[in-house]
């Protein structure tokens, strides 16, 4: 089965009827799924990665995940800030034994995959080697709660564009894949920035595409939604992207810990002081006049209406529930 479309919503709403007339009923990790093998997926604008829609659009929570990964941590306190299901992926210890963070920087204690692509596409920009390795042989060796769901990533550079292809044996096509097009499609781009080259088309080959049957009402609801406008990203700005990312870790570790910051004074351009108030949203939730203070300092327009909708959600959740998120 293949799927091309421009961004994240054209995916969706052709892939959720898919799925729910022409999946099989297989037994999951986690409960019954309906289940469709061999799935691609290609998206011809990548910055069409978040979702319009009220309950797919997950720019927060998918950032923090890219923020996981980009720190290099494996640890839950990380990341059940954002996303609560990863308590039951961790070990013992309070780590994530497939987190992508170390295989992508620190791979076996000593490999820097990622940096290693981008070296290896400055010197030779037509290579077919730059792929980096997520799933290790070693991890059906153990007994262990959660493994990579992403085998590999391949990078090509083809007349002046970035193209990334991810390789995955298992997505969850309600919770997982909104996150992991978020996810890829922005590192796409910060290794594109990396190599000053523009952004290609983005390809995701999936071995078991699914959706537990505890969630096809929810992807029905998406479905009534109807055709979603894609909704554009801005490009990010030219130069070293890794220096933004690294003044971006450090003002989310302050801000977690209730430090208010300037967005304009702690990042370089309106792009990624843009990118940090969408982690001061995530933690300002509850905050009215916080919020309402954020949503004038944007610079992009597509932000606010996200804001809005976490804002909305909020206030409807703890109206049934309260204390809980």
């Amino acid at each position: 089965m293949e799927i091309v479309a421009d961004g994240i919503d054209d995916i969706l709403i052709k892939l959720y009827p898919c799925l729910l007339n022409s999946g099989i009923r297989n037994k999951g990790k986690r409960g019954d799924t309906l289940e469709i093998l061999g799935v691609l997926i290609r998206i011809e604008n990548p910055m069409a990665r978040i979702s319009r829609s009220e309950d797919r659009g997950k720019p927060f929570s998918a950032l923090g995940e890219l923020l996981w990964y980009l720190s290099g941590s494996d640890r839950l306190t990380f990341i059940e800030r954002y996303i609560d299901r990863y308590k039951t992926d961790a070990e013992d210890d309070g780590r994530l034994h497939g987190a992508y963070g170390p295989r992508l920087f620190n791979m076996r204690g000593k490999i820097d995959q990622l940096g290693n692509v981008i070296q290896l596409l400055r010197q030779r920009p037509s290579s077919k080697q730059a792929v980096i390795q997520l799933f290790d042989a070693e991890d059906l060796t153990g007994d262990f709660r959660e493994i990579p769901c992403t085998t590999t990533m391949q990078f090509f550079v083809r007349d002046g564009r970035l193209h990334l292809s991810v390789t995955m044996r298992s997505n969850d096509g309600y919770f997982g894949l909104p996150h992991d097009v978020f996810c890829f499609t922005m590192l796409q781009e910060i290794v594109a920035r990396s190599l000053e080259c523009e952004l290609g088309v983005y390809y995701h080959y999936v071995g078991s595409m699914h959706v537990y049957t505890d969630y096809i009402n929810n992807m029905q609801s998406y479905i009534d939604e109807g055709w979603q406008r894609p909704e554009i990203m801005p490009s990010m700005p030219k130069g070293d992207p890794f220096v933004e990312v690294s003044k971006l870790l450090k003002a989310e570790s302050l801000i977690s810990n209730n430090v208010q910051l300037n967005a304009d004074e702690e990042m370089k351009s309106p792009y990624w002081a843009d990118i940090l108030r969408l982690v001061q949203v995530f933690w300002a939730s509850g905050n009215q006049t916080r919020l309402d203070e954020l949503k004038k300092e944007f610079h992009n327009e597509i932000y606010r209406s996200h804001l809005e909708t976490r804002r909305n959600k909020k206030q409807r959740f703890t109206s049934n529930t309260p204390g809980k998120e």
